[in-house]
């Protein structure tokens, strides 16, 4: 892996005129911004569907993609909708933030028009998909036709006991009943995987290469847990014993219950990670490289009994470690992984890292808190990680420097030289940029100099999250050549060039 830099902007933060951002131009005039900044790298989001909280790591499906995510436009110049049609719907009055409640009211009846024009014209290539899909895809379109089908509830509410428990019969009797939406969910994964596959074609015709975030966990109410509960913690009505969650930390004095049901890691082991292995070989087929999100839970993970209201109930159960990541290796050889090690470094985690011999993390925002031994303090940064200014779950610098402590603001000017000629975010994309970490990633908020009302997620706070939007003309040529500057004066550009131009 060369030295490198990017830019962390989820997917649906790119400005459109319906509601959300998508693959359409947007995404490639991003892209040509990311080219002309000289950066390397674009880090999004989990891509699948989104649901209760509308995060992306609550998601139905762990190998699916958003529907919200196909761009109407684009189906618009194939044929498949009119632009009446696609403007007629209400998309929201505010273009700096996602609204999800009318995207659920009205996205899915756009996407059947096309499914009901596209689905003979597409048959042969639907065909073909569904058959390089078929370990994940039928599960999938009828889980979701079934939700539907019982307005929405979650799998272990629906009424009929059979289906419920996802009998054989069962499942081919409501398979032909709601023959329309499991086709319907069917043809939008096929236009989803269309799409995404022509963005990241065009991205590394530009240069660009797409960093992914696979999600360590997969949500209750999800087409994985319910077509396969023996990968899961369950009991025999195959509800959750325990769930997941992590104790304590600097992101929340509560701890965070997620809620996800825990794996049976004894029981995956059995056949080598065989599903764990599928779903890496799923993130490369949308990812250039994979962030394994909250990689701390392989080598030990915070287990709470079912029922708990806080995460505080939990206890530490050992991981399946190196033998979990080593079956991943053997399996996709071609994929690079990232290690999402963030947290206290216990000894079992600095040693499965050490292990594995994957890149972690290291983030300059939690780097001041007056620790000699701070793990992230940028002297200490080693060469095979990724450094960022923040992640997502951060507060853009704008934020952090409004809110911080007065002590870790002034540890953080006297360590890494912060004045107010060169601006204070600039100045720590600066430390960043120059650090030895081979790769460097700031989120395009930084870049804009944007505070609270450009957070992308508060840990441990359910509603206001995943909604921030780019707007237009905020991606100006001059931010392009000032990004491209620092990159070039720290290396991280092609090889080659001047530091004087």
């Amino acid at each position: 892996m060369r030295r490198a830099s990017g830019i962390v902007l989820p997917l649906f933060s790119l400005p459109s005129p319906h509601g959300v951002g998508t693959m359409g131009q947007a995404a490639k005039d991003f892209i040509d911004f990311l080219a002309d900044a000289g950066q390397a790298w674009w880090q999004v989001l989990p891509v699948g569907p989104t649901s209760y909280g509308d995060s992306p790591y609550q998601s139905p499906s762990a190998f699916a993609g958003n529907p919200y995510f196909v761009d109407l436009d684009l189906l618009v110049a194939s044929g498949l909708l009119t632009a009446e049609e696609v403007c007629a719907p209400n998309w929201g009055d505010d273009p700096t933030h996602v609204d999800y409640d009318l995207l659920f009211r009205n996205r899915l009846d756009l996407l059947r028009i096309a499914c009901d024009r596209g689905w003979k014209r597409d048959e042969a290539a639907v065909r073909a998909f569904v058959a390089e899909n078929e370990d994940w895809l039928p599960d999938y379109a009828l889980f979701m036709a079934v939700k539907r089908h019982f307005g929405m509830l979650a799998w272990q509410e629906w009424p009929d006991e059979s289906i419920r428990l996802h009998r054989e019969d069962a499942c081919q009797r409501y398979a032909r009943e709601l023959e329309d939406d499991v086709r319907l969910f069917t043809y939008v994964q096929y236009l989803f995987f269309a799409q995404w596959a022509e963005l990241r074609a065009y991205a590394h015709a530009r240069g660009v290469s797409i960093f992914g975030d696979m999600p360590i966990y997969v949500a209750l109410d999800s087409a994985d847990v319910w077509a396969h509960p023996e990968n899961y913690q369950l009991d025999e009505r195959n509800n959750p014993v325990e769930v997941a969650g992590v104790p304590p930390d600097y992101f929340s004095s509560e701890g965070q219950l997620w809620g996800n049901p825990l794996y049976d890691y004894e029981a995956m082991e059995k056949d080598g990670y065989a599903w764990w292995q599928r779903r890496v070989r799923a993130a490369a087929r949308l990812y250039d490289m994979v962030r394994i999100d909250h990689f701390r839970g392989f080598a030990r993970y915070w287990s709470v009994p079912a029922g708990s209201r806080t995460a505080k109930d939990g206890h530490w159960v050992d991981g399946p470690g190196i033998r979990l990541i080593d079956a991943l290796r053997t399996g996709n050889p071609q994929v690079s992984l990232v290690a999402e090690d963030l947290g206290t470094p216990t000894p079992e985690v600095v040693e499965l890292l050490l292990a594995s011999g994957l890149p972690g993390m290291k983030v300059l925002q939690f780097a001041f808190d007056g620790r000699e031994d701070n793990e992230h303090l940028p002297h200490g940064i080693p060469v095979n990680c990724v450094c960022y200014t923040g992640t997502h779950d951060n507060a853009p610098l704008g934020e952090w420097f409004a809110e911080e402590s007065p002590e870790c603001l002034d540890l953080a000017r006297r360590f890494v030289g912060l004045n107010d000629e060169e601006g204070l975010i600039w100045g720590m994309v600066r430390q960043g940029m120059s650090s030895v970490a081979v790769l460097f990633f700031a989120q395009m908020q930084d870049y804009l100099e944007l505070g609270s009302e450009a957070r992308i997620n508060t840990p441990g706070v359910l509603d206001g999250n995943w909604r921030w939007r780019l707007q237009e003309g905020q991606l100006t040529a001059d931010l392009a050549r000032r990004i491209a500057g620092v990159t070039r004066l720290y290396g991280r550009r092609a090889t080659g060039e001047s530091l004087y131009e």
